[in-house]
């Protein structure tokens, strides 16, 4: 199986072709009416392009082309020597947000980003695992990680860079973390369409580096609203499968709500930092946690408090039933663990 959701990036050459399809006759005789150049195939047509102005003021042409009989118009740009089947489809807006953004979409090509870690802890305030979260590479240009996923979903992109972060992570784990360090990893639902076929890079990595599936936790996180729940259950049933746990970020927040986390049933539940920020003197937020608490209880999830900075909100968690914790309390993210719990 191929996708083209997964390959590498190519970058908009100098030089090159634009392919467009559906093919229909409005489309061919606005090319001919046009006097462009045209290749045609079954499926689509090409036109070649000299410079980047030239492929501008193409682009420019469709998107002045009257949307009702071109609204389902599908765009692939291909460099001069590269493989088109590396070239994903994309909407006009798509590749316009690729042309505006392109010093973002260059980082996302480039995979200019590393992993810091930020610890979790127990109880008994030992540290057991690390959040692993995208940030700038050393020396490379800097960016805010919501800017880059926004950027990724624009221009059709964000797959690659979710399956990109992921495999970031587990290199990152590999080189600094010991085995039985529970390792929480982000993804995004609407990035895996296949989760049998898109998962396997990650699984591959995993195994290649050698190191436990059990180790691995990956979480959702979904700015929008889930509406595909047997797609997420079944990418759930992909990683358990697989010998990992998965977890639901963000609980309580948004468009994680109880409802949701009863049907999905995670391993893990995270209680939104909203909730829990000031949670040691509020009798509101110390009812939601409580909720929480007990629906997680139902499926013998386990409990996770983000957003930890005071210790009376941290001791009243604990108390009520949480069985982890992660906040500025513990530990900031970092480019590694503390040294006691580094490989030696």
């Amino acid at each position: 199986m191929n996708c083209s959701n997964c390959a590498p990036i190519q970058p908009i050459e100098d030089q090159g072709l634009v392919r467009l399809k559906p093919l229909n006759l409005q489309l061919t005789a606005a090319i001919q009416a046009k006097g462009l150049n045209m290749e045609m195939s079954t499926e689509f047509v090409t036109i070649s392009y000299h410079s980047k102005e030239e492929m501008l003021h193409l682009l420019q042409w469709i998107h002045n082309l009257p949307s009702g009989n071109f609204e389902e118009l599908m765009i692939s740009v291909t460099g001069i020597g590269k493989n088109s089947e590396h070239s994903p489809w994309l909407t006009l807006s798509q590749i316009e947000a690729t042309l505006e953004h392109h010093v973002v979409v260059d980082i996302i090509r480039k995979e200019q980003f590393s992993n810091h870690m930020q610890p979790i802890v127990d109880r008994e305030e030992r540290i057991v695992g690390f959040e692993f979260l995208l940030r700038p590479a050393v020396g490379g240009v800097a960016f805010q990680p919501s800017n880059l996923f926004e950027v990724a979903h624009e221009t059709g992109l964000h797959s690659f860079l979710d399956r990109a972060a992921r495999i970031s992570a587990i290199e990152t784990s590999a080189k600094w973390l010991p085995r039985g360090y529970k390792r929480f990893i982000n993804f995004l639902p609407s990035s895996i369409y296949n989760p049998e076929y898109c998962l396997t890079h990650t699984f591959e990595t995993i195994n290649r580096l050698n190191l436990d599936p059990k180790d691995f936790v990956f979480e959702v996180v979904e700015t929008e609203k889930i509406d595909n729940l047997p797609h997420l259950l079944e990418i759930f049933n992909v990683y358990r499968r697989n010998g990992m746990k998965v977890a639901l970020d963000d609980v309580g927040a948004g468009y994680s709500t109880l409802e949701l986390m009863n049907t999905l049933e995670p391993d893990y539940v995270k209680i939104d930092r909203s909730i829990i920020d000031h949670c040691g003197k509020d009798p509101v937020k110390q009812y939601e946690i409580l909720r929480i608490i007990e629906g997680a209880s139902h499926f013998n999830g386990l409990v996770l408090a983000e957003g930890i900075e005071r210790y009376e909100d941290f001791e009243f968690c604990r108390e009520a039933g949480v069985e982890f914790a992660q906040g500025y309390f513990f530990g900031k993210p970092a480019d590694r663990p503390p040294h006691g719990i580094q490989i030696s």
